[in-house]
């Protein structure tokens, strides 16, 4: 009998489905099949879904087990000749892709581990072609410091909250400004459902999609975004109008 696949988290959902939503209004009303470059992407949870969509993703990856991953998973979804897994990390993406050549750098959950996150970001600059986009998932310092005092390790909090090397909104925009990208919208991901107990969802009929929509109306509430565990930040190489004449939906 067939294990029954698991249900994402409302966050993970969310990410997916605003990202989905961001990319699909890039081109021509019709739509149109991007180039991405997915940075650390691992096993491939955000390359299946935007090759589902029909673009095509190159996961660069310093691991060889998740690329290896990433091969069994993209044949099991059935998206062979859309998904291609490169090794590498965020300091070599130019020697690995070439300059300019994609249209979208996704790169989740990568930035707080690089030795440099002005230089991961020109890389990424360096590899989009004009016009480009950036997908920018960072974890930010206040749930930290939430997080860690609703468990019980205040000392830990407090550690967190003085730490300043960890980024907040303003943090991520301004670093992402100053590698030559517009910003077109941020959204705190994760800003309530983070919080909720899954076994409560389950107990009350409705409560997935009615946390879903909360989801999405906070998420760009400042109050509530900087509570977020993680933050999406959404840019353009560049100015932000569209190259191709179509206006981006940043909501």
């Amino acid at each position: 009998m067939t294990e029954p696949r698991r249900r994402r988290p409302a966050s993970s959902a969310f990410l997916l489905d605003l990202l989905a939503r961001q990319l699909r209004d890039l081109g021509s009303p019709g739509g149109q099949v991007l180039e991405v470059v997915d940075v650390g992407g691992g096993t491939g949870g955000v390359a299946t879904a935007l090759a589902a969509d029909g673009h095509r993703v190159t996961v660069v990856d310093p691991s060889p087990d998740a690329l290896a991953s990433l091969e069994r998973r993209t044949a099991e979804a059935g998206l062979q000749g859309r998904i291609t897994g490169r090794q590498g990390d965020a300091a070599d993406l130019v020697d690995v892709l070439g300059p300019r050549s994609t249209d979208v750098v996704v790169c989740h959950r990568v930035l707080e581990v690089v030795d440099s996150a002005a230089d991961a970001l020109a890389g990424m600059a360096a590899v989009l072609r004009p016009g480009g986009v950036l997908s920018l998932l960072v974890s930010q310092r206040h749930a930290m410091v939430l997080g860690s005092a609703l468990a019980g390790h205040v000392a830990l909090a407090r550690r967190a909250y003085a730490d300043r090397t960890h980024f907040d909104h303003d943090q991520v925009v301004g670093l992402v400004e100053r590698a030559g990208f517009t910003v077109l919208a941020s959204h705190g991901v994760g800003a309530v459902s983070a919080y909720v107990a899954e076994a409560l969802l389950d107990a009350e009929p409705g409560a997935r999609a009615e946390l879903a929509a909360l989801e999405a109306e906070v998420s760009q509430d400042p109050a509530f975004r900087a509570l977020a565990p993680q933050l999406h930040v959404f840019g353009r190489l560049g100015a932000a109008e569209n190259p191709v004449g179509a206006p981006v939906a940043v909501d």
